[in-house]
């Protein structure tokens, strides 16, 4: 299985589960924004074989979990075509561009996969819990399915969600996706989306214009990689911020970030996907990270005081 070290690490922890070693997911290089170089990915599959390994499948990323890139699709799909290879495309996090009216051909090249991931309740607006597994050829489903004459005979004529899941009873999760789309339509959502992705782009605008916090990476979709380090301030004090700062926000319940390692160095994340959201909230939530980180140095660097005398 090639993937990069961008893939979500679920791709890992499949190849576990089916019995797989670690080494057998082989890691392909990518380009400085962290999307798969197709060109590696050719070398990695000719490698692969060449030590007598069989290429099984790639994974390609339409929307990294950190950075929020988009690996080149086409050119990825044309090297599986090459080589005979199982293409498997992760949209969970940029399946809202499917429905996008300015931003659909970012996903380009994602109608050659084998089979597709989304999770609807991230850029779908849907709630937990409502993911799709889309394939090319119904009869790649049928490879796991098993009858029972009780629940799904073979002659039986009605839909039957157990010959298309590892799941036997489950929720209709389906019906989710079909109240929005009846409700809203594809095309409500595709504006919604490209709400909080416009409202990403005016955040990085507002990072790099704040004298006290740096901007880690551009994106494709919604999220926003930043440090707070304001001048003066050495990149180890600014990596020992990432995890407090963290936990103090968490603790009092105004703003949600996350943290994540970029490039070797931790810093924290915003993943915005609520359209409603407006830039001025963005500016003042922004505002209250670096009260709020500032409060945190001011109370690390306090002296001490033990029996009266400071030290």
């Amino acid at each position: 299985m090639f993937a990069t070290a961008e893939t979500h690490f679920s791709v890992r922890k499949s190849a576990r589960l089916l019995g797989l070693p670690d080494a057998a997911v082989v890691d392909v290089e990518t380009d400085t924004s962290g999307r798969m170089l197709p060109s590696a990915l050719a070398l990695a599959i000719a490698d692969a074989r060449g030590d007598g390994r069989t290429p099984m499948a790639v994974v390609a990323t339409a929307g990294t979990t950190d950075r929020g890139v988009i690996d080149p699709l086409a050119p990825i799909a044309d090297v599986c075509d090459l080589e005979g290879v199982w293409l498997h495309v992760d949209a969970a996090y940029g399946c809202g561009l499917l429905v996008s009216p300015t931003r659909r051909h970012l996903l380009d090249g994602i109608e050659r996969a084998r089979s597709v991931t989304t999770d609807l309740h991230k850029s779908f607006f849907q709630p937990v819990s409502s993911s799709v597994l889309v394939v090319r050829d119904p009869a790649d489903l049928r490879r796991a399915s098993w009858h029972a004459d009780y629940l799904n005979p073979e002659d039986a004529t009605e839909p039957n969600q157990v010959d298309k899941s590892l799941q036997t009873t489950r929720r209709f999760d389906a019906l989710k996706l079909w109240a929005t789309l009846r409700a809203s339509g594809a095309e409500a959502i595709g504006r919604a989306f490209d709400a909080v992705v416009d409202l990403a782009a005016d955040t990085h605008t507002l990072v790099q214009a704040d004298p006290d916090l740096v901007l880690v990476a551009p994106t494709q979709l919604s999220t926003v990689l930043f440090r707070w380090q304001p001048a003066g301030v050495t990149d180890e004090e600014s990596d020992a911020m990432v995890a407090p700062l963290r936990a103090a926000l968490l603790a009092e319940g105004r703003v949600l970030i996350a943290k994540t390692v970029a490039d070797g160095r931790p810093c924290n994340k915003l993943t915005l996907l609520n359209p409603a959201t407006t830039t001025e909230q963005m500016r003042a939530s922004l505002d209250h990270v670096v009260a709020t980180a500032e409060r945190l140095r001011a109370a690390s660097t306090r002296p001490t005081v033990t029996g009266g005398a400071a030290r």
